[in-house]
């Protein structure tokens, strides 16, 4: 017999720093979902992004019999909703979350109240190797040590978000990025929290499916 060429299986379509949570996720059975990553890498062009995005779903949207939903956070094309936005042009649902790190925090705005001032950086496995990747490029354009530093004037510190029990290598990745910042605090908090986000959103995209 011809197998169809949709799944019933409920698709995501997420930002690529989440990968490694996400495929935890998968691989202990928490989530039976397929996962479609867009490049953390397009993620310093809002208009890159977004035509990448896009073009993502586009080719996403026949294959499944539901709507994908979007793993991206309200601000991740912008600070005037451009992400909403994008959602509801295409009839999808997206967590409820301003950032990724968000998602991994529990959404619904909890990074406002972890650090109402944006006092601190955030960062999980994924936002770590983000950075030593832009890092690498800004050197290759010719940014200084002093330049790099200066990126993160005002900042106070660095939370560690302990996402998969790896958080020694985690700050040792964090010493090469050389931003002369120090990890203050590290939040043992595991996938559970993405897993409540991710779920909600698949829950509200079934019913707005029905």
């Amino acid at each position: 017999m011809k197998e169809s060429s949709q799944t019933a299986k409920p698709c995501l379509i997420s930002y690529s720093v989440l990968k490694d949570e996400l495929t935890k996720l998968k691989t202990e059975g928490k989530l039976n979902v397929d996962v479609v990553f867009v490049s953390k890498n397009f993620h310093v062009d809002y208009s890159l992004l977004e035509k990448n995005l896009r073009k993502t779903i586009e080719r996403t949207l026949p294959k499944h019999n539901e709507k994908p939903s979007l793993v991206y956070g309200d601000l991740c094309l912008g600070p005037n909703g451009e992400m909403k936005q994008l959602a509801q042009e295409y009839g999808m649902v997206k967590v409820d979350a301003l950032n990724c790190i968000d998602c991994l925090l529990g959404g619904h705005g909890k990074i406002e109240e972890a650090d109402p001032n944006h006092e601190f950086m955030f960062f999980d496995p994924g936002m770590i190797d983000f950075f030593l990747d832009a890092q690498k490029k800004l050197i290759q354009e010719g940014m200084t040590d002093e330049a790099l530093k200066n990126m993160s004037s005002g900042i106070k510190g660095i939370i560690l978000l302990d996402t998969l029990g790896n958080a020694e290598k985690c700050k040792a990745e964090i010493e090469k990025l050389g931003i002369g910042l120090q990890v203050l605090e590290t939040k043992e908090i595991g996938v559970g929290n993405l897993k409540c986000v991710v779920t909600q959103a698949i829950q509200r995209n079934k019913k707005k499916t029905v």
